[in-house]
This record gives structure tokens, sequence and C-alpha cells, in this order.
């Protein structure tokens, strides 16, 4: 096994210096590839850029170039678009700097936009701010609290805030996909903060996860938590933890689902949403999970935004995202 793992990681690096080659050479250029830098951790390299988008984007004339973090990133490529997701300050720097010195270069996404969804004390406020209701339907968010500290305070807290139970419980940063879920007032003591608490909604155990890149729109099925009814609320005191829910699930597009909680939202809804927060975010990459409150036919919530989501997953995923990638460049010239 472990020759295995040598084995794939020497390859990696062959192929992480051929492409540096064919840049650094100026067989990039001479072939007028669009060059995409990506500083990627290893798992989303290996989710994210799979052979089939590789060898679509090769087709199309795109690039990928791993961008090598021990080196200065002024004296790499030159880029057309630098694709990125680490997390730090230094890195945070690095790519700020770059951005003043190299104006031509689109950078996915700007580190301090992404820095204000990973709070998930102000991640939803842009959708809140919006207050969007159309004939097609209302979108906001649940009622919510933070709490900084002291978990012995938060019955109190809960109280004052005047929020429902069950309560869903999830970590104030949003690099962690754990939620709990909270069905009496005693139990909440048992929580940990920093913490971000929102009342839960029942929605027929069915999220929509809305997928953006650039202006391309794509919506998916998941199975979520399910309904609580009153009975099952005070009847089964006590916190109880998921890992990861929407993301574990299995997708529920083939399942067969009562329409009044399978049925996909309306397009022109999301895509207004999706425009308005691409504006208000200033992101290209994200993805939201939109929930539908169960027994309505148009009041949606979003309940979480995530930067930069696992594309893999998404139908369709590479030619969505090559044409995005020279729609940018295509913008520039």
């Amino acid at each position: 096994m472990r020759d295995e793992i040598v084995g794939y990681k020497e390859e990696e690096d062959y192929k992480k210096e051929e492409e540096r080659e064919m840049v650094g050479g100026g067989l990039a250029e001479s072939k007028k590839f669009v060059v995409v830098g990506y500083a990627l951790t290893s798992k989303k390299v290996k989710s994210f850029l799979q052979p089939k988008l590789e060898g679509l984007a090769r087709s199309k004339g795109i690039l990928f170039v791993a961008i090598d973090q021990s080196k200065p990133l002024s004296d790499q490529g030159p880029f057309d678009i630098v694709l990125h997701k680490l997390s730090g300050s230094k890195w945070r720097r690095i790519l700020e700097e770059y951005r003043l010195t190299h104006p031509d270069v689109t950078v996915l996404d700007p580190p301090e936009a992404i820095q204000h969804i990973y709070n998930r004390q102000y991640m939803l406020e842009d959708v809140a701010d919006l207050n969007l209701s159309d004939t097609y339907g209302e979108v906001g968010v649940p009622r919510q609290l933070v709490i900084e500290k002291d978990s012995s305070s938060i019955p109190d807290a809960v109280g004052k805030a005047d929020l429902r139970l069950p309560i869903v419980a999830k970590p104030l940063a949003a690099k962690s996909h754990e939620l709990s879920l909270a069905y009496d007032k005693f139990s909440l003591q048992m929580l940990e903060p920093p913490l971000v608490l929102q009342e839960f909604i029942n929605h027929g155990g069915i999220l929509f996860k809305v997928y953006i890149v650039g202006e391309a729109v794509k919506v998916v099925r998941r199975f979520s938590l399910p309904d609580i009814s009153k009975r099952e609320l005070s009847t089964n005191p006590g916190v109880f933890r998921f890992p990861r829910v929407s993301c574990a699930a299995a997708s529920a597009d083939e399942a067969d689902l009562d329409p009044c909680v399978g049925e996909l939202p309306p397009r022109p809804l999301l895509e207004k949403l999706a425009k308005e927060l691409r504006r208000r975010l200033g992101l290209h990459l994200f993805n939201l999970d939109i929930i539908r409150e169960l027994g309505t036919k148009d009041r949606y919530y979003v309940i979480d935004i995530n930067y930069f989501p696992g594309y893999g997953k998404m139908p369709e995923y590479e030619h969505i995202f090559t044409d995005f990638l020279l729609s940018l460049v295509k913008q520039k010239q």
C-alpha cells in the first residue's frame, strides 16, 4: 500500500513539473493556451481536477498548472487565471500582493470576499438584506443567534431571542460542516461555543444544493435531516450530532418523492438570487443550501453558503467550468 501511495505522489509531482515546464518554456503561449494556476489542497485536487475535466480543458485550449507554494508566486506563470482554495493569513497576503502587481490576472476569488462567508455570523446577512420576494416565491434565512462563549448562558439567550425548538447548532467558523440538533432547552447547555444557533424548519427531508459557477446555475436534490413532529420533540430530549449532512447524503434526484417536497425551486427565482448574491458577495464560485418550508409551495430558506464547493458532484461540471473559464478570458479581451 505504501509503495502505491509513493508511486502516486511521484506521478503527481512529475505531472506538475511537466505542466510548469510547458508554461515556462513558452509552449502554452505558442499554442495560445489559457493558463490556470491552481493552489488547492490535495483533497480538492483529487475531487475537482478529475481526468475528464483536464481532458476537456486541454481540448478547449485550457491548461491547469499547479502553483508551487515554496516559490514566489510572481516568479511563476504567466497565468491568465489563478484558482485557489487555501487557508491561512500568509496565503491571503501573498494573493493580495499578487493581485496588486498583476491586475490583468483574474483571481478566483478575492480572499477578503471568501473570508466573509467563512464566518456564519455574517454569511447569511446578504440573503436577509435581499428580502427577495416575487411571483415565484420568497427567499429568507432562518432566525438565528450567535453565541460566542459560555454555554450555560445559551438557554436564557435562546429564550430572550424567542427562538423555537428544535435548534440547529453550527460552528461559527464555516470551515467545519458538522452540526447538532438540540430538542429541549436544558440540552442547549451541552453545546460548545462559538456557535450559530438556527431555528430548525421542517422541509420534507430534502435540501436543494444550488451550484453557482459565474452566471451558470445548477441545482440538485439531496436528502437532509428528517422532519421533527411535536411528539418527537417532547419525547426525545438531548443533543444529536450529525457530520456533513448534505455532503454525506445520497442524491435524491432519482428518488420517488412527493411532488410537494421534491419539486425544484423555480429557475427564475434561483437565477435572480444567484445574480444578486454574486454581486453582493463578490464571488464567482459558491453554492447555496436551500430548503422549502414543509406545507408551503414557495417559501424558501438559505441555510448555508459554501465557497468553491464539491463541483465534482455537479452534473456536467466539466463543461460548465471550462466554459466559465473561457468567458473570463473573453471578457478581458
